[in-house]
This record gives C-alpha cells, structure tokens and sequence, in this order.
C-alpha cells in the first residue's frame, strides 16, 4: 500500500501503527480528511493500483522508500517483485534512507532513484554529491529550508538533479521561484494550484 506516515492519525480516520493493520482494515479508512477536512471516499490505493493508473494516463511516480527500521531490505524486495510487470521508465525512487537507496540499486541498477538530504550539517554538501555519483543516484532532494543557491549550484554542476520538498505545500510563486534556479521538480501535498499553471 502508498502511505506517507508510520502511523495512520495524520492521514487518515485511523489510529495506531501502519504495520498493526491488514491491508483490508487500512483501506476502508478514510483518507481524503486530512486534506478536505469533510468525510470523502478517498482511500489508502495499493501500489498496484497506482501503478496501473499511471501506467494507463502515461504519468510518472516518485515512490519513497521509507526506513522501516529493521525491514528495510525486505520493503525494497516487495516493491522490486510488485513492480516487476510496469516499465521502469515512469517510475522513480527516493529515500532518506541511504541503505534503503544503495539496495534498490542493487536490484535494480537501471532504476532511477534520488537521495533524500534534510540536514546537511550531519551528511556535508560534499559528502552528499560523492554519495550521489558513488551509487549513481540521479537527484538529491533537500527540504525548502535546507536549500540554498549554494546547494542547487553544486548538485547541478555534478549533474544531479535537484528536487525540494517541504512539510507544507509549497505555493506556485515559490516554486516558480525555485524552478529559475535550476529546481528540477518540487514535491506537494495538493497539487491543484500546479494542474491550473500547467
């Protein structure tokens, strides 16, 4: 299943730890509340569900591969064995898990998957791109206010595309602002602003 959190309450109607419910139990929650503060029919989708969606649209995905602590290898085999039957050409990978990124490389080498970077004073600027380049990850993904012109003019003068994340959405002007700045993507809750610009 495509879940953001390790616990439902802040996305869902439930409570708890993801891994204390089935798959069943999970998506007959209520997952639209969270943004549209009204009951929905929005439910947590399976990552088959989405990847024939955007198989269907011709769309792509980012799937994060999240650290579960201990399991980390093993999410990495389920997503590689329930991805084994779409094109990996509209599928993308990032994590703030570097074990979680360099794994996925293993089983996947011609999979393109970003390295996750929020505190750059524990993993330097330096360090991040020679992670980047060792085990060929394509982007580096900073959150808004860890990122600086500074940060952007490295990562691109080593070919490594940057993206930007925050824990709000982030509003159009300001993407606009960092897509002038060599931003490659950003990543948002609510993508309604961006359907309008597009």
């Amino acid at each position: 299943m495509l879940i953001h959190d390790d616990t439902l309450n802040r996305t869902t109607s439930g409570s708890g730890l993801v891994c204390d419910h089935t798959f069943d139990e999970i998506t007959n929650l209520d997952a639209g509340y969270f943004y549209y503060k009204s009951k929905s029919t929005v439910r947590v989708p399976s990552l088959k569900k989405v990847l024939e969606e955007i198989t269907n649209k011709k769309k792509s995905i980012n799937i994060e591969l999240k650290p579960n602590k201990g399991l980390e290898r093993l999410n990495v085999d389920k997503i590689v064995k329930e991805i084994k039957n779409f094109s990996l050409e509209n599928i993308f990978f990032s994590s703030f898990d570097l074990d979680s990124c360099i794994y996925l490389k293993e089983k996947l080498p011609a999979a393109l998957c970003g390295f996750l970077n929020h505190d750059f004073s524990k993993i330097t600027l330096k360090n991040t791109t020679d992670i980047c380049k060792r085990y060929d990850f394509f982007s580096c993904g900073t959150d808004i206010d860890s990122f600086s012109d500074a940060i952007v003019n490295e990562l691109t003068n080593c070919d490594i595309l940057v993206t930007v994340y925050s824990g709000k959405n982030i509003p159009i002007k300001e993407a606009q602002n960092l897509w002038k700045k060599n931003v490659t993507s950003v990543f948002v809750d609510d993508p309604t602003d961006y359907l309008e610009y597009f």
